[in-house]
């Protein structure tokens, strides 16, 4: 894995000379875990620069955020150009303008305290159809699923041998191609587990069309020497919700509306263990909000669960409010990060988390049309609330191509969503085109954002790794994806044995996989022999 650093990143990159005699606080400090002092260090960095990881881009003229920023920042970023500020954002390349000190280390400590994406690799074209995966297996799957699910498929299968499980459980199972991969293509025993009955539905006939071609071509594997053939072994699928606040034994509640079908029942088995009386691996991809910590909630209490793989997103989504006692959901999960002053995350800086740094940093470096929508969107604003100052924030969406507009079809797209008339709306005054004028400006605001933004993601994800640290489990953070594709790449792994021979040679799976024709997998290091498996990450 990529190295992530196990001192207070924040004091050596903002300066400050360490004292001769520790001071109780600087020992406190040296006594915590590299994992603690890493999120004590991010929640110091976003308190200085809450303001900035709080605010709304769409208010930039309504709340005057240009004027809220340093003044030493204002005349450097004013005068950037998008290739300059994706250098900001990456890190890479020389400033082109005299950036500011400050400006500098905040963009320094922003990336150092960050956990490591992994090298995105390959070609910047988006990914292609895997080669690697048999045909059969790419039906209904678009190219990014594909990649996800073949990276995630070969960590679990390194997780049921490690752990003996053959036995997977799939929660937020979806249309089921993560399961269909992981019975068909690896020969697990697996349950998926979806609340969208229709859903269900949907894998169930996709189920039925690969046995039917399997039986119709005996298998199109045979016929590709570099393909495993498929094994006619079809997932089980469940429709039902989780429910977080259940005893272990009571994994599922039924649909929400319930279906048609029999009543969903626990796939991780009654007291006595699973069905079959073994283990199984929990597995969720991309699960949404809360489903998250509710998947490590239960798997803390499961004992039937041997191991869990886990890929979060939807942040904003998660729960904050103080949860019924011994029923932790949401963030913060670890008593660790819930114990630090000014852990707390707002909606927005949540919602930061889930943005996608990469495809950003490529519309700067490119000078992408789709720059110009922020600025649209705030000068959009601005003018709803002239017209009406009740209406804010009010989530419009005029079209996923405005950025091909011209402003005057965007605001006649937009204003009728808040009920004003665009012909009672002066579009071609002199005010809106001052502020079209400052897009520069706006995209320079959302690079700031952006900065901030993996940073938040990362303390989210340390405080899960750090609630399974405290019940005794191994664990660890993998950059399993390449974050071109999917920006919410990095995998939570956790168990009740040590992971060392699960994580080992992760990148010898990269270079195997479609680098060579698909250009579509990023690279990951492995940790190296004797290193602990408990950390998120491995110095190189």
């Amino acid at each position: 894995m990529p190295g992530i650093s196990a001192g207070p990143v924040t004091s050596r990159v903002l300066g400050g000379a360490a004292a001769p005699h520790p001071t109780p606080h600087l020992q406190q400090h040296l006594e915590q875990s590299p994992e603690q002092r890493r999120a004590a260090d991010i929640i110091r960095l976003l308190m200085l620069y809450r303001p900035l990881l709080d605010a709304f881009v769409i208010d930039f003229f309504t709340d005057g955020l240009w004027a809220q920023l340093p003044p030493a920042w204002q005349p450097a970023l004013a005068s950037a150009t998008p290739v300059q500020l994706a250098g900001l954002l990456g890190g890479r390349g020389g400033p082109g303008a005299a950036w500011p000190l400050s400006l500098l280390a905040f963009a320094a400590a922003a990336r150092a305290l960050a956990f490591p994406r992994g090298c995105p690799g390959g070609s910047p074209r988006p990914p292609c159809q895997s080669s690697h995966l048999h045909p059969l297996l790419r039906r209904h799957v678009k190219p990014k699923k594909q990649h996800e699910i073949q990276r995630l498929g070969k960590l679990l299968k390194r997780l049921s041998q490690a752990t003996g499980c053959e036995r997977v459980v799939d929660i937020g199972a979806g249309q089921g191609h993560l399961s269909r991969f992981l019975a068909f293509g690896l020969g697990l025993s697996v349950t998926a587990v979806e609340s969208d009955g229709r859903l269900v539905g949907l894998a169930e006939r996709f189920d039925q069309e690969l046995l039917w071609e399997l039986g119709k071509s005996k298998g199109l594997g045979n016929k590709r020497p570099s393909l495993q053939p498929l094994i006619p072994r079809a997932p089980q699928h469940v429709a039902g919700r989780l429910d977080p606040a259940a005893p272990w034994g009571e994994f599922l509640l039924p649909p929400d509306p319930p279906g048609p079908g029999p009543t969903a029942q626990n796939p991780l088995g009654g007291p006595g263990g699973s069905e079959d009386g073994g283990q199984v691996l929990v597995t969720g991809l991309h699960a949404c909000g809360d489903l998250s910590p509710a998947l490590l909630w239960h798997f803390a209490r499961s004992p039937t669960v041997a191991a869990v793989a886990l890929v979060g997103c939807c942040y904003m989504k998660l729960s904050t409010t103080p949860q019924p006692p011994g029923c932790p959901l949401g963030y913060p999960l670890s008593t660790s990060v819930a114990a630090l002053p000014g852990h707390q995350l707002s909606y927005r800086a949540r919602e930061a988390a889930c943005h996608a740094l990469e495809e950003y940093e490529g519309r700067l470096r490119g000078g992408s049309p789709h720059l110009r929508a922020h600025c649209y969107r705030a000068v959009l604003e601005s003018l709803i609330r002239a017209a009406d100052p009740a209406k804010r924030h009010l989530g419009l969406q005029p079209g996923r191509k405005a950025h091909a507009l011209s402003f005057p079809q965007y605001a006649h797209l937009g204003l009728p969503l808040a009920g004003l008339d665009p012909a009672e709306v002066p579009l071609d005054s002199g005010a809106v085109g001052a502020m079209l004028e400052q897009q520069h400006k706006v995209v320079a605001f959302c690079t700031l954002g952006q900065l901030l933004a993996p940073a938040v993601e990362t303390l989210i994800l340390l405080d899960r790794l750090l609630y399974l640290r405290e019940q005794g489990f191994h664990c660890a953070l993998v950059p399993l994806f390449n974050p071109r594709f999917s920006p919410r790449n990095l995998v939570l792994v956790a168990a009740r044995t040590p992971l060392a021979t699960v994580l080992a040679g992760l990148d010898k799976d990269s270079e195997d996989g479609d680098s060579s024709k698909d250009e579509d997998l990023g690279e990951a290091e492995s940790p190296r022999e004797g290193q602990s498996p408990h950390s998120p990450g491995h110095r190189p």
